[in-house]
């Protein structure tokens, strides 16, 4: 019969993953992980197998717990502005609590992780694409009723978003004032402000040099 397990599984991923959020993959040793939960290493290695199967617990906890909630209230149809804005201050917001002692770690496992482990790069790109793509969809959808210019192809637009949510949690790390950041957020949601400057007839003194050009 196989032993019952002696520890709360759900509460030593929860404790794995604020120890790697802070950390990392590579700064964060056995040890480290069984002070932390307080299960002993046998028991973790029993549990998730290896380190890394902690990690990739880990991990799928926090893409459960930071990108599940955006996407779902994107795939909602929450208006897509106030929705972005909340997001995006709520990072600052993060960011200023944690005061660089931490970033994101998708973001770490992305720099740290991916070029190594396949399955690590899997979940870092389906969360990137799943972000995306739910973006991509509340903005095209926000564009068809009229609530969003078109001036920029959503597909770029939400790119755009993603970027700005990665950037902002690693600028948050370097610098954690909610000026600083929040400025960033005002200035990345003009995007959705931009109105394209008419056409306008070229003035006389314009059209002269460009005739001027054409004779020579």
């Amino acid at each position: 019969m196989a032993r019952t397990r002696e520890f709360d599984t759900d509460a030593a991923v929860e404790q794995a993953m604020q120890l790697f959020w802070c950390r990392g993959f590579e700064a964060t040793s056995i040890q480290d992980l069984v002070e932390a939960t307080g299960v002993q290493r046998g028991s973790l290695y029993a549990a998730f197998g290896s380190k890394e199967g902690l990690y990739l617990a880990a991990l799928d906890r926090y893409r459960q717990q930071l990108s599940r909630p955006l996407i779902d209230a994107l795939r909602a149809g929450e208006p897509v502005r106030p929705l972005l804005r909340a997001t995006l201050l709520s990072l600052v917001d993060a960011a200023v609590a944690a005061n660089g002692t931490r970033c994101c770690l998708i973001v770490g496992a992305a720099l740290e992780r991916l070029p190594v482990d396949t399955d690590v790069a899997t979940r870092v790109r389906d969360t990137v694409t799943a972000i995306e793509d739910a973006l991509h969809d509340a903005l095209a959808a926000a564009q068809q009723q009229g609530h969003l210019h078109t001036y920029h192809d959503p597909r770029a637009l939400a790119r755009f978003f993603v970027m700005t949510i990665q950037g902002l949690r690693v600028l948050g790390v370097v610098q954690p004032d909610r000026t600083t950041l929040t400025d960033a957020v005002d200035t990345a949601l003009t995007t959705l402000d931009h109105i394209p400057v008419p056409h306008r007839p070229a003035t006389t003194a314009a059209r002269s040099h460009q005739s001027a050009s054409d004779a020579l």
